[in-house]
């Protein structure tokens, strides 16, 4: 018996949420209901011919079906069945849905727009360890619920393990919640990465025993898999309560293999290269997409965009991207957004008041670039959410905040630019 693509059209049919993976792809191609067909088959158990072994059994079990299309919009959802998935496996999973069909010649583009995983799926992964709640109570912001904030030490590369520590210390001292590690820190030579956790966590302690409040430092992790672990291991060891991970250059594996360690410590992921795959509106994989799939594998703060900094990406886009971690997902705990790129204290009140509260303000250079230093662009950061909380405008609160006046001298022009939505 041939099969075609007619094989994969469920078109009117309402697959069950709860046996299906349920994926909405935006698709450009010459013949747009074939290429749908052909993407639930590429995906599936289809092939561009006949195979003997194809059956009525394998086409009904396991086959993927188009059943929803709006050729106007460009838009196809396809389900998946379950049983096409190794539990707990992502690569596995990214494979099938994300996998040889951005290749096909039958497509001019692909992008997947988002996924929706049922209760069966998603019990089969750790979800975050920490969570949202339990970085609250490290900090010790349950009851208050203010925003967090942290920064990530600045020049990206260059600085010693001593100098390092420095700019984080001055960093908490001045009010900052956490401080981390930037994407390609790792462990050179000018900076190796045993030195610069001992050296740093040394000061954390000091930090948080002089200023009476609980601090988080993320030390950037990303290496072989191996490596992370023996990295992981030596930050536990020393007393710290978070690492980083590069998750989409570490890869999904090697995310999911120190996640599986249950270290008990926070597990901030940095996107570096999400971009590359997802800027483009038409093509790719979308930052909703992949945040749902961290969620699974387990992170516990998560890098998706600040809507009024440097970064790309719509506010309805990281509004989705942000809801989509912290909502409901059978039972998993909410993931911490982090919002950076380009922030300093004039971006903080629009930035509340289209995201709220549940998030970690990240100012880099916002922070390190203020005219009097860290300490104090430190304390103008804190000052411009504590204004924020307050009902009081920047200009308001610096009258009686001198750090808060002077970083509105070096960066007020961008308040009028980055005003709320």
């Amino acid at each position: 018996m041939a099969y075609s693509v007619a094989d994969y059209m469920g078109m009117g049919s309402r697959p069950d949420p709860e046996t299906h993976v349920n994926v909405l792809f935006r698709v450009e191609a010459p013949d747009f209901r074939r290429a749908a067909g052909e993407l639930a088959a590429e995906s599936s158990v289809g092939t561009w011919t006949e195979v003997a072994m194809m059956s009525e059994r394998i086409l009904k079990k396991l086959a993927a079906k188009v059943y929803w299309m709006d050729k106007g919009k460009k838009l196809v959802r396809v389900s998946y069945p379950i049983d096409m998935f190794e539990d707990g496996n992502m690569p596995q999973i990214l494979s099938d849905i994300a996998g040889n069909i951005y290749g096909m010649k039958v497509l001019d583009r692909l992008r997947l727009i988002d996924i929706d995983f049922p209760k069966a799926v998603t019990k089969t992964f750790p979800g975050p360890q920490i969570g949202l709640e339990g970085i609250r109570k490290i900090i010790g912001t349950g009851k208050s619920r203010r925003p967090h904030c942290g920064t990530i030490v600045k020049p990206k590369i260059g600085l010693g393990p001593k100098e390092h520590a420095k700019v984080a210390y001055q960093a908490w001292s001045g009010g900052l919640d956490l401080v981390k590690d930037d994407e390609n820190l790792s462990s050179q030579r000018f900076n190796p990465f045993e030195d610069r956790i001992v050296a740093t966590l040394e000061l954390k302690d000091r930090a948080e025993s002089e200023t009476g409040e609980k601090k988080i430092y993320a030390p950037n992790i990303t290496a072989r898999s191996d490596i992370m672990l023996e990295r992981a291991d030596f930050v536990k060891e020393h007393g710290g309560n978070c690492i980083m991970v590069d998750v989409v250059t570490a890869g999904f594996a090697g995310l999911q293999h120190v996640r599986a360690q249950n270290y008990g410590m926070a597990l901030h992921a940095h996107r570096a290269m999400y971009a590359a795959f997802a800027r483009d509106e038409t093509h790719g994989f979308s930052m909703l997409a992949l945040a749902k799939c961290l969620r699974l594998a387990g992170v516990d703060q998560l890098h998706i965009g600040a809507i009024v900094g440097k970064m790309e990406g719509s506010a309805e886009d990281v509004l989705q991207t942000h809801r989509a971690i912290q909502g409901d997902m059978h039972g998993l705990k909410p993931v911490m957004s982090a919002c950076s790129g380009g922030m300093s204290p004039m971006e903080v009140p629009a930035l509340l008041k289209i995201i709220g509260n549940d998030i970690i303000i990240q100012a880099g250079g916002g922070v390190h670039g203020h005219p009097d230093g860290t300490v104090a662009g430190a304390k103008a950061l804190r000052q411009s959410i504590e204004a924020a909380l307050g009902g009081k405008t920047l200009q308001q609160y610096a009258k009686t905040h001198p750090e808060l006046a002077r970083a509105i001298e070096k960066w007020g022009y961008r308040m009028k630019k980055n005003s709320p939505l």
